[in-house]
């Protein structure tokens, strides 16, 4: 087998997987030179030299040229009587070099030489997919279920490449068949033994994320703002989103009309029931909107702890709860405080802000009940500066609610 048939065997792998011919020839060089050191031991007196312009390479042995009688290896030294016949200028000492053909190694050395080719192709190959991958890491890959197994099922992309999804990165609803497509996010890329192993998860909050940048082009393209994504897959997911531009209403941008941008994303998430709300720096209104829609009375923030105490009527706290705990679970997760619900009804002397609304008008009455403060004491009990900041109120309208909250009890 000559130089040039021995690289064209390797022709249809190198055109399925798409190898240069340069990276394919400095693998060949790589190659030769390994099976020089299993042959010699050493490749210190050979060169290679691989031209992937012809597609050709050459082996050369560089002999010491020794004393006639002085030989000790023939593969590596040539003694001055049969180096003159090839050239009369030769000394003793100089190098003489020969060229190799490959035929030469032996045909047992060829099959070597073919299976270490193999081998370190392959090692290419997996260096390639293991350097794409990692730079996909967080993105949404689509494969096609090829086995399920018990503990994971195999999904293989359209190059062929295989993806794990776990058991445990499987929403608990997931069902699959065999030759569906199914999307999931490249969790992490690790080599198991000499082959990179692909690990794609459905459960991580980061698959909700890239969900929505596919289904709502405002996220994607920046305008709105995904602050935080907490989920307990295939149950209850909460997100809070915020907009550069104060005209936008970002829940309504993601929501859609009738929840129709949502609603994809729910059916890829096997019904996983999503509330979107509107991040703010504030912790007290954003612990309020965490917890969704029920009646809080008061917050307590303790921000060097962070801790929140949440105030609610008593038929309310099965709703702050939620499910197994899941809607103050989330709460938790979004806000990154550790929020405990107390049981609190309205004092005897105190009076509920909508009492007001033939001296308060409704829209502001609204403003304070979006923060959790529902009566007269609950507004009084606070400053104007931290009215301020929790409402979106002038100074001078919440002065003058105080005011009119203050006549009352001195009524």
């Amino acid at each position: 087998m000559d130089n040039i048939a021995l690289i064209e065997a390797f022709g249809d792998f190198k055109d399925e997987k798409s190898i240069s011919k340069i990276d394919l020839m400095a693998i060949i060089e790589d190659s030769l030179k390994t099976l020089l050191r299993k042959r010699y031991d050493s490749d210190d007196h050979f060169d290679v030299i691989v031209n992937p312009d012809k597609g050709d390479f050459q082996i050369f042995l560089n002999k010491t040229i020794v004393e006639d009688g002085m030989s000790e290896d023939d593969d590596l030294e040539i003694e001055i009587s049969e180096a003159k016949k090839i050239d009369p200028t030769f000394e003793v000492g100089e190098d003489y070099t020969m060229e190799i053909p490959v035929a030469q190694l032996g045909r047992r050395n060829i099959l070597t030489l073919k299976q270490i080719l193999a081998t370190k192709l392959q090692e290419h190959n997996n260096a390639l997919l293991y350097e794409q991958f990692r730079d996909r890491i967080g993105e949404i890959v689509v494969g096609e279920v090829h086995h399920i197994r018990h503990k994971h099922v195999i999904l293989l992309d359209d190059e062929g490449n295989e993806f794990i999804l776990p058991k445990e990165n499987q929403i608990p609803s997931d069902f699959f068949k065999k030759g569906e497509n199914v999307r999931a996010i490249v969790e992490s890329v690790d080599f198991k033994g000499s082959k990179p192993q692909i690990i794609v998860s459905r459960t991580a909050p980061k698959f909700l994320e890239k969900l929505l940048e596919l289904e709502i082009p405002e996220i994607q393209d920046g305008t709105i703002i995904l602050k935080k994504v907490v989920r307990i897959p295939g149950e209850k997911a909460k997100i809070a989103v915020d907009a550069y531009d104060d005209r936008i209403d970002p829940v309504g941008a993601c929501v859609g009309v009738k929840g129709s941008r949502i609603h994809g994303v729910v059916r890829e998430l096997r019904n996983e029931n999503i509330d979107v709300i509107q991040w703010s720096k504030n912790p007290e209104i954003m612990v309020k909107r965490a917890l969704g829609n029920v009646t809080i009375n008061k917050i307590e923030i303790k921000p060097e702890q962070a801790y929140a105490m949440v105030y609610t009527p008593v038929e309310e706290i099965s709703k702050v709860i939620g499910k197994q705990g899941q809607n103050i679970r989330l709460a938790s997760w979004l806000t990154d405080f550790e929020i405990d619900v107390y049981r609190e009804t309205v004092e005897e002397d105190d009076v509920e802000l909508d009492e007001f609304s033939d001296d308060i008008e409704q829209w502001i009455l609204n403003e304070f009940k979006k923060v959790g403060l529902l009566t007269a004491k609950s507004v009084l009990d606070k400053d104007t500066e931290s009215l301020l900041n929790m409402t979106d109120l002038e100074e001078e309208t919440i002065d003058e609610v105080k005011q009119i909250l203050k006549e009352e009890f001195e009524d």
